[in-house]
């Protein structure tokens, strides 16, 4: 039998027009998610409040798994629980 892979390709064309190309990256990685890390999880989720591609963004985060971040608005801890009702339905509707 043979085994065939698939290759997902994901684009990423519109993190060009992402707002957060302007701010340092570390803003969206902050270390833990609470005491001084809270702060910086609020500034950086007003920054993707704002943003014109935060849909696509998180459909990257949730296609690419990405586990740390925020990404889309959303931290690693909202984002996972999200992905897991984003898996189950994909799959109620493909299978």
């Amino acid at each position: 039998m043979e085994t065939r892979l698939l290759e997902l390709e994901i684009s990423t064309d519109w993190r060009e027009r992402a707002e957060c190309r302007d701010y340092p990256t570390d803003l969206f990685f902050p270390a833990g998610e609470t005491g001084p890390a809270e702060i910086q999880i609020k500034q950086a989720k007003e920054v993707c409040a704002r943003c014109e591609v935060r849909d696509d963004c998180l459909l990257y985060a949730l296609e690419a798994n990405q586990r740390d971040g925020i990404w889309g608005g959303l931290t690693s801890d909202e984002r996972k629980r999200l992905r897991r009702r984003w898996l189950a339905e994909r799959r109620r509707r493909t299978g």
